[in-house]
């Protein structure tokens, strides 16, 4: 007979889950044991009101932290049967995982769980050697394992028409002063177990980038360190725009994240033509696709960046009370 979760499992699926992106490094998420069960939800006092108004980006972070969650589960032995939003009058409840019939880890889940302490954002400029075409396929393939689909933008012009719509959304957000606000907010100069470091922020953006940078307070770069003229980037896309699909894309993004790291690749990402809707209805009809794109990633190799913090996890964990 399938027995619950217990507390000690709870801690350390939540050590690998809270390793997952998020915006700002806000880490938006809680986690709980309920009836047997493990429970993910989006933390109500984490919401970015000027960034993030409509809950999007918090729920692409708690789908990223739920796959992390599975694979935790799974290489334990213990795999889970998710059920998304599984309260209808709790609509912060993400997911539910419930125990499946105990079983051995697949290689492939082994190699993207070990892939999740190594896994974080690269925002410095990257080398110019082309990401090999089996990784290409296989970053693909992990979009496709969680029903989402991922468009490689590849080619001067198609490359420079993304530049194009990415620069706008760019413009159209630090046009406003509430979410130059918030970012700046975000951005520590201390130590501190949330929000960026200035130092991992990435170099200062200059007019000749191609791509925008959020100004996260990252250092000048040397002169001749510019970013990779044709970078690889690569758009992940859902099926629909509900609160489930961004869950659902979220998972996808961790995915592929966690398998470009296991690939040896860097990757950072750039949500600004996801966060401005024309750019977003701009970037979907540049590539002929159905559905939504959720996620813009820039792909290639790098040298070893540096992990953001994260708090403890004791912090993010709703215990059962114990009756005395």
């Amino acid at each position: 007979m399938t027995t619950g979760y217990t507390v000690e499992r709870l801690r350390a699926a939540a050590a690998d889950a809270v390793r997952a992106p998020s915006l700002h490094n806000t880490q938006p998420w809680r986690f709980r044991l309920r009836d047997g069960g493990i429970e993910l939800a989006v933390d109500p006092l984490r919401r970015l009101p000027a960034t993030d108004p409509s809950g999007w980006g918090a729920r692409i972070a708690c789908g990223a932290a739920l796959l992390n969650l599975r694979l935790s589960l799974a290489v334990a032995g213990t795999p889970a049967t998710v059920r998304l939003r599984p309260y209808p009058g709790d609509p912060d409840v993400v997911a539910r995982l419930v125990p499946d019939v105990p079983r051995r880890p697949s290689p492939a889940e082994q190699s993207l769980h070990g892939a999740i302490a190594r896994r974080f954002s690269n925002r410095a400029p990257f080398w110019p050697d082309p990401v090999p075409a089996d990784a290409r396929w296989r970053l693909g393939e992990a979009a496709r394992a969680e029903q989402c689909w991922l468009e490689l933008v590849i080619g001067t012009s198609a490359v420079n028409a993304f530049a194009e719509i990415a620069r706008s959304a760019h413009r159209v957000l630090e046009r406003d002063p509430a979410y130059v606000t918030e970012r700046t907010e975000w951005i520590r100069s201390e130590p501190s177990p949330d929000g960026v470091p200035a130092a991992a922020g990435g170099p200062q953006g200059e007019p000749q980038d191609l791509l925008p940078q959020r100004g996260f307070g990252g250092r000048n770069r040397a002169p001749g360190r510019d970013f990779e003229p044709e970078p690889l980037v690569a758009v992940l896309g859902s099926t629909g725009n509900t609160a489930t699909d961004q869950i659902v894309a979220g998972q996808a993004l961790q995915r592929v994240l966690l398998t470009a790291t296991d690939a040896g690749l860097a990757v950072s990402m750039l949500s600004q033509p996801v966060e401005v809707p024309g750019a977003r209805e701009a970037l979907r009809l540049s590539l002929g696709r159905f559905g939504a794109p959720q996620m813009v990633m820039r792909i290639g190799f790098g040298q070893p960046g540096r992990a953001t913090p994260r708090r403890p996890v004791d912090e993010v964990l709703d215990l059962p009370v114990v009756q005395a």
